[in-house]
């Protein structure tokens, strides 16, 4: 595994310990249990117009970067213009669009969302100090949930650590508790004084997935339910603390090892709080960027600050913090509350074990972009997260006036 194939949004927020709100493993959060909601099946074919449109890049792009699968969905004023799935999920096994693939990043912007909600309700303050609820955690006094929620804490990301990073591929079936990931982390050491610059880090989410719990008294899967899934309508969205993915799934399979291999059931517990780590189909993953993107479950002020909450203007490299870590934050290009703000549109993309997915909405044409990819043996592995060329090219037909670049 590369650093850069670690992708910047690989959704990670992990608790620092066990609490007696979190006593014991939980079962599985399946959305069956729940209730499905409606099923997510394929546009009428033959494809017409748009559809047909969007469909030709959907197979240009599979054909070009040689990938597996692709599974999409694109969405015009809550209208279908397209879902389906071109490729195989398995050996004689065709994708389809309600194959739930792993989702990473898209539970952090659910837990940033959750946070503008509790600012929203008074409950807290976005520059309240991470003391006032983790006081054990290193330089809690200085740093803030803004901070966290924005990526401008100044922690080190145990991602890009390389002693993390041959464990993980070693031993891609291991479970991952939030001690051995901590221990890689290093809070003890920030790159730089909190709020003054911006580096993208995990840890900063599993800070904040801590922090909501304690916040709510509420178990992390349980107040992505209430909070997200129910009034967002994600039927087909659940958590899992087991590397099991609710039938059916979308297989990934991945080169990152040296050897082509299927992917799909190796351990997903360092990607994200337990309780957080996300799994969805593509019809659920479009509704997710229209909800979050449209600050749907917060008010106007925070949505506001959803979009820029002070990072526009941060991102410089210093000594300690180089220009792969510290990134320049543009009003083109930046990091919002859990989420990146592209030329207007709101942004999750995750990637990592073989999934690579996007999630785009464009507020001012209330469209969404949803895509899913996985690997042939052939596929360029070295560039980070391809579903972002399909957006890409999908965005330049659907919105060539404010394309996703």
């Amino acid at each position: 595994m590369t650093r850069k194939r670690t992708a910047l949004l690989c959704a990670v927020s992990v608790l620092l310990s066990s609490t007696a709100l979190l006593a014991g493993p939980a079962a599985s959060a399946d959305a069956a249990a729940r209730g499905r909601g409606p099923d997510c099946v394929s546009s009428p074919t033959p494809a017409h117009g748009v559809g047909r449109d969007i469909l030709d890049v959907v197979r240009k792009d599979q054909r070009e970067l040689k990938l597996r699968a692709v599974v999409a969905r694109v969405t015009e004023h809550g209208r279908d213009l397209w879902t389906g799935a071109v490729g195989p999920s398995m050996t004689d096994v065709p994708a389809r669009p309600d194959m739930r693939f792993r989702a990473g990043s898209v539970g952090i912007a659910f837990m940033g969302t959750i946070l503008l909600q509790l600012v929203d309700e008074k409950r807290v303050h976005l520059d309240d100090r991470l003391s006032r609820w983790l006081p054990d955690v290193p330089h809690a006094n200085e740093i803030t949930l803004r901070m966290l929620a924005d990526s401008t804490s100044g922690y080190h990301d145990y991602v890009t650590n390389p002693a993390f990073l041959k464990e993980l591929e070693a031993h891609p079936f291991r479970h991952w508790t939030p001690r051995d990931l901590f221990s890689y982390a290093h809070l003890n050491d920030l790159l730089y004084r909190p709020g003054t610059n911006f580096s993208y880090s995990h840890a900063n989410f599993v800070l904040l997935g801590q922090a909501l719990e304690r916040i709510t008294h509420t178990r992390l899967d349980r107040l992505l339910e209430q909070r997200i899934y129910g009034p967002l309508g994600l039927h087909a969205t659940s958590n899992s603390y087991t590397p099991d993915m609710p039938a059916p799934v979308l297989h990934a399979f991945t080169s990152e090892r040296g050897r082509y291999e299927e992917s799909t059931f190796w351990n997903p517990s360092w990607t994200t709080a337990p309780g957080a780590v996300v799994n969805m189909d593509i019809c659920d993953l479009a509704r997710a960027g229209v909800g979050i993107g449209s600050g749907q479950t917060i008010s106007r002020a925070s949505y506001k600050t959803l979009m820029n909450p002070g990072t526009v203007g941060l991102g410089t490299p210093t000594k300690k913090c180089p220009p792969t870590v510290c990134l320049p934050q543009t009003e083109q290009v930046h990091f919002g509350v859990s989420v990146l703000v592209v030329n207007g549109w709101i942004v999750s993309n995750p990637s990592f074990s073989g999934y690579a997915a996007i999630m785009a909405y464009l507020p001012c044409k209330d469209l969404s972009i949803a895509v899913s990819v996985t690997y042939s043996p052939t596929t360029d592995q070295s560039v980070q997260n391809l579903s972002n060329n399909i957006a890409k090219d999908l965005s330049h037909l659907l919105a060539p006036n404010q394309p996703l670049v």
